[in-house]
C-alpha cells in the first residue's frame, strides 16, 4: 500500500520525531511505501540537498516553510501579513504534493488547516481515500495572536473529519470529542503514544554508559547531585515549566543537592531562564536546550525522576506527553499530573499529582529523591510496562484503521 503522510513540521519537532516519523518506519517495515511530505521549522536555511531524502526506508519531502520560525532552541511567532503568507504558501506546497504523489492512502498528521486543505483537494479531485491522525486538540494547544486565528484553526479542526474514511487518535478526551461532533465511532481507533525501539532498547550498552558519563561532565553534574529531568517543549503554552521551577524551588531548600535538568526548547525558553534567577536556583538548573531524539533516552536516564507538569487546560486534557511513555521505557520514575489519560497510562510508574498545585508535585519530587525503594518499585513496574510501549507493537492497532 501507498501511504502519503502530510505533516504540518518538521522532523525535529515532538510530534514529527516522536510520533509521525516512527510510525511511517514501523509501516514501512510491514512492507508498505511509505512517503512523508512535510513543512520545516527553518526552510530558508535548509541546504537543498536536504529538503528530500530517504530515512529508514521512508521517503522524506520538505516543500514549505512551517507556521512558526524555530532557530537556536527558541521558536518565534510570525506577524499577521507574513503568517498569512506563509501558511498560503504551504498549503499550496502541500496541495501541489497531495495532486501528484503516487498514494493509495493519504494520512494527515496533526488537523490542522495547510494540510487538511491539501487532503481534502486530493480526496476529491483524485478521489484517494483520506485518514486523519490527531494527537492532540490544535485549536487548545496552541499559541494564537487572535481570536480570529483561533476561530478558524477550530473551524478546519471541526470541519476534517466530514471527509475522512477514518481516524487514529492520541486520548480518549480526542477520541470523544469526534464522537460528539458526530463522527462515526466505530471509524475512530486510539492509538497512544509509544516509544521508537530503536532509540530505546539498547540503554545498558558501555556506548551508552559512555554518552550518560560525557553528559555529566558536560552539565557539572556530579555522583552526590539527584536529578529531576524535565525532557519536552519550554513552553508555557502546554507545559507548565514555572510551576516546576516554583516546585523544585522547595524540593532544593530541602535537598541542596538536588538538580534540575531541563531539556528542550521554546518561545518561553529566556522567559523561564530568568524565573530561576528570580527563585535563586539557577545554579541548580541546567537549561540544555533541543537535543536529537536519539539522545533523549540518555538524558532520561541521568534523572532519579522524570517530571511531566501540567496546568489544569484543555491542551493537557486533550494530549498525552510523548515524555510520559518514554520516562517508562527509559526506566526512569514519572510524576505526572492527574489529568486526561495519564494516570491510567502511568499506573505503578511513578507518581500522580493534582494539576496547578506547586506544593504537591515538590512533594513527590522530593519523596523519588529521597526514598530508593519507591523508586525501584516505580522501575520494577514500568519494567513490566515496556514491551507494549514500542511503535513495533502499536502499529498493529494503528493499520487497522485502512480496513475500515
Amino acid at each position: 500500500m501507498r501511504i502519503l503522510f502530510l505533516l504540518t513540521q518538521s522532523l525535529e519537532s515532538p510530534g514529527g520525531a516522536g510520533r509521525f516519523f516512527p510510525l511511517a518506519k514501523e509501516l514501512v517495515r510491514l512492507e508498505h511505501q511509505v512517503m512523508m511530505v512535510a513543512l520545516h521549522h527553518d526552510f530558508a536555511r535548509l541546504a537543498k540537498g536536504d529538503r528530500a531524502f530517504v530515512r529508514d526506508g521512508v521517503q522524506v519531502k520538505y516543500v514549505a516553510q512551517m507556521h512558526v520560525h524555530k532557530a537556536d532552541n527558541r521558536k518565534m511567532y510570525y506577524g499577521p501579513l507574513r503568517l498569512l503568507w506563509v501558511t498560503a504558501v504551504a498549503t499550496l506546497k502541500l496541495t501541489l504534493a497531495a495532486l501528484t504523489t503516487p498514494a493509495d492512502a493519504i494520512h494527515v498528521c496533526k488537523t490542522q488547516p495547510m494540510n487538511g486543505l491539501a487532503a481534502w483537494f486530493a480526496h476529491k479531485i483524485r478521489r484517494i481515500p483520506v485518514y486523519l491522525d490527531s494527537d492532540d486538540y490544535e485549536a487548545g494547544n496552541n499559541r494564537f495572536a487572535s481570536p480570529m486565528q483561533q476561530r478558524i484553526v477550530a473551524f478546519f479542526e471541526d470541519w476534517m473529519p466530514s471527509f475522512a474514511q477514518g481516524m487514529t487518535v492520541n486520548t480518549t478526551f480526542i477520541a470523544d470529542r469526534f464522537r460528539q461532533l458526530g463522527y462515526p465511532p466505530q471509524r475512530i481507533v486510539m492509538v497512544p503514544n509509544g516509544v521508537d525501539r530503536d532509540y530505546f532498547a539498547n540503554l545498558d550498552t558501555p556506548l551508552m554508559q559512555e554518552k550518560r558519563q560525557q553528559i555529566r561532565t558536560a552539565l557539572h553534574i556530579n555522583p552526590e547531585h539527584q536529578v529531576v529531568v524535565y525532557v519536552g517543549s519550554v513552553s508555557l503554552v502546554s507545559h507548565a515549566i514555572d510551576l516546576l521551577l516554583e516546585a523544585f524551588t522547595a524540593v532544593h531548600q530541602q535537598i541542596p543537592t538536588a538538580h534540575l535538568l531541563i531539556v528542550g526548547g521554546g518561545e518561553d525558553l529566556d522567559n523561564m531562564k530568568q524565573l530561576a534567577v528570580d527563585l535563586r536556583v539557577q545554579d541548580a538548573v541546567s537549561f540544555v536546550g533541543q537535543v536529537a531524539i536519539e539522545e533523549t533516552a540518555v538524558y532520561y536516564q541521568l534523572g532519579q525522576v522524570s517530571v511531566d507538569p501540567r496546568r489544569d487546560s484543555i491542551a493537557a486534557q486533550s494530549s498525552l506527553s510523548l515524555k510520559l511513555v518514554e520516562s517508562i521505557v527509559a526506566g526512569t520514575p514519572c510524576i505526572t499530573t492527574d489529568i486526561g489519560d495519564r494516570c491510567t497510562l502511568l499506573g505503578e510508574a511513578g507518581a500522580i499529582v493534582p494539576p496547578d498545585n506547586a506544593p504537591a508535585l515538590a512533594q513527590a519530587i522530593t519523596t523519588f529523591l529521597s526514598d530508593q525503594t519507591r523508586r525501584q518499585q516505580a522501575r520494577n513496574a514500568a519494567q513490566n510496562m515496556q514491551a507494549s510501549l514500542f511503535w513495533d507493537n502499536r502499529i498493529q492497532t494503528f493499520i487497522t484503521v485502512y480496513d475500515l
